[in-house]
């Protein structure tokens, strides 16, 4: 299917306005986590905009391609991309953490059109995402399963208990996302518990590993798109955690941490300045 350069602006374009929503969300709530959000929003706008076949009329639809959030705290992207499609009023995201709000610090199944899973607990989301490629394998359907993964989180054993039995049961039906930011709450990944080379060690489990810029729209449609029989697919995104916001980028303190009302000001003018060079960021990786 590929991607024209039409399409291709028009999905840089979103990643921004995701972006934009994010900031804007986390200053309200006061709290949240920045980092991962902003630097995974290329792939959401990839994948709601052009690679998932779903629904936001009909969100419960049988045959919809399914999304698992495994890495949860990150959800305002989510949220961001789910108001951006019309899964519900965009003037909601205001409501972020409050009291009362569909769009709380964790996503709750059944609160908000779109949610496919509950999330806090990390490692659970690629437990759940498993269950439904099995599901799906077992009543012949050809629904696709997306579940993206933190770096951080693959520190959790249960990551590596589900990709077993994922790549035991050869579910090519499913592909994971591993958001390769290099960050976690406590530091640098590989300060905190190395996890090289991870390319290799998912792919010990059964898996076709693509690595990826994360950032880079048309290779991840590529990489999307890419068909592969009999193994799961994994696809390792390098990203810039704080994509967009050059005083949050790489730096581990933001993964937690919303920005106040003069840091999301400068935010988002930094954003609409990348807007006005026409929304394109890359990240170079070896």
């Amino acid at each position: 299917m590929g991607v024209t350069d039409t399409q291709l602006e028009y999905l840089e374009d979103m990643a921004t306005h995701i972006r934009e929503d994010v900031i804007v969300m986390l200053e309200e709530a006061g709290s949240g986590h920045s980092a991962g959000a902003l630097g995974t929003a290329d792939i959401f706008s990839t994948l709601y905009f052009h690679i998932m076949k779903h629904d936001p009329k009909n969100p419960d639809w049988e045959d919809r391609d399914k999304f698992v959030l495994s890495n949860a705290h990150i959800c305002p992207v989510l949220y961001a991309t789910l108001a951006e499609a019309g899964y519900y009023p965009k003037e909601e995201i205001h409501t972020l953490r409050k009291l009362g709000s569909r769009l709380q610090g964790h996503p709750h199944r059944g609160a908000l059109p779109g949610l496919e899973a509950s999330g806090g607990p990390l490692a659970q989301g690629i437990s759940i995402a498993a269950g439904m490629a099995m599901s799906a394998e077992i009543d012949g359907k050809r629904n696709k399963i997306y579940c993206m993964v933190g770096d951080g989180e693959m520190d959790e054993g249960q990551v590596w208990e589900a990709l077993m039995f994922i790549g035991k049961n050869k579910l090519h039906n499913f592909t994971l996302i591993i958001d390769r930011n290099n960050i976690q709450i406590d530091g640098f990944t590989e300060h905190v518990m190395p996890l090289e080379p991870l390319k290799d060690k998912v792919a010990s489990f059964g898996f076709h590993v693509i690595e990826v810029d994360g950032h880079n729209i048309r290779q991840l449609i590529d990489t999307f798109e890419e068909t592969i029989f009999e193994k799961p697919k994994a696809i390792l995104a390098h990203t810039i955690p704080g994509k967009g916001v050059d005083f949050m980028e790489f730096k581990p303190e933001w993964h937690g941490k919303p920005p106040n009302k003069e840091e999301a000001e400068k935010a988002l003018d930094e954003l609409e300045a990348l807007r006005s060079l026409g929304g394109k960021i890359t990240c170079e990786h070896e």
